[in-house]
């Protein structure tokens, strides 16, 4: 028997993009989907109701939202995924391999970028180098990892920020990421919204204040200031 794939997303004013980040995770096997709103003015929770998902209301916050995912779940591998990342086909075949490898404790997908944008490609493979050679995916990447590894880490902790770069060097510190190199699809909303190299930019700055010691707090400011959409 295959083993259950519990898929949490967070979601906040996602209506543009819900639909399609559920319809991507529908060709599986023993899945379970559950989105976690955490206060959306849209129509966000009414689409995913009406696709049957199964839907939980939150605190605002991704990091609450996707723990409180995580403790409504009922699978023995749990998957995040933004509600603006798509997954490619047979993902759910890919998660249990990569989980089966020697030494692996979680798992993330490479990343492609939704623009035409050449920028973008540079982005791109930016991404898929310090996933593969650092293990250091982020978020948007589809982190994926056994329900029995997250409580023993801790779960995310609740920052304001930097939840999934935090829990990702938890994990590093007890065993492989893998990373799959067929690649999630994303929105690029966050670059354009911008522009592409501003958004790299300041993305480098928050992480580089963070390992200086800056207040999750205070790096969120930034990122509010940079309008970049996230919440």
């Amino acid at each position: 028997m295959h083993k259950k794939i519990s898929i949490i997303i967070p979601t906040f004013n996602e209506a543009a993009n819900i639909e399609n980040a559920i319809a991507s995770t529908q060709l599986s096997t023993n899945v379970e989907l559950i989105v976690v709103d955490g206060g959306s003015q849209d129509d966000t929770v009414n689409i995913a109701k009406l696709l049957g998902v199964k839907v939980i209301l939150s605190a605002p916050g991704r990091a609450v939202q996707m723990n409180a995912g995580a403790m409504a779940a009922t699978g023995d591998i749990l998957l995040f995924l933004h509600a603006d990342t798509c997954l490619p086909a047979g993902f759910d075949k890919m998660v249990r391999n990569a989980l089966q490898q020697p030494k692996t404790v979680a798992g993330a997908f490479s990343l492609r970028i939704d623009a035409p944008n050449l920028a973008l490609r540079w982005v791109e493979k930016g991404v898929n180098w310090r996933s593969r050679f650092w293990q250091m995916p982020y978020g948007d990447q589809a982190i994926f990892l056994t329900t029995e590894v997250f409580q023993k880490i801790g779960k995310f902790p609740e920052l304001p920020i930097m939840e999934d770069f935090e829990l990702i060097r938890r994990l590093k510190r007890t065993g492989k990421i893998a990373i799959i190199p067929v690649p999630v699809i994303t929105s690029a909303r966050r670059w354009l919204k911008k522009g592409v190299l501003q958004t790299t930019l300041l993305n480098q700055i928050v992480i580089i204040a963070y390992f200086l010691g800056v207040s999750p707090e205070r790096i969120r400011c930034w990122y509010r200031q940079g309008k970049l959409e996230k919440f």
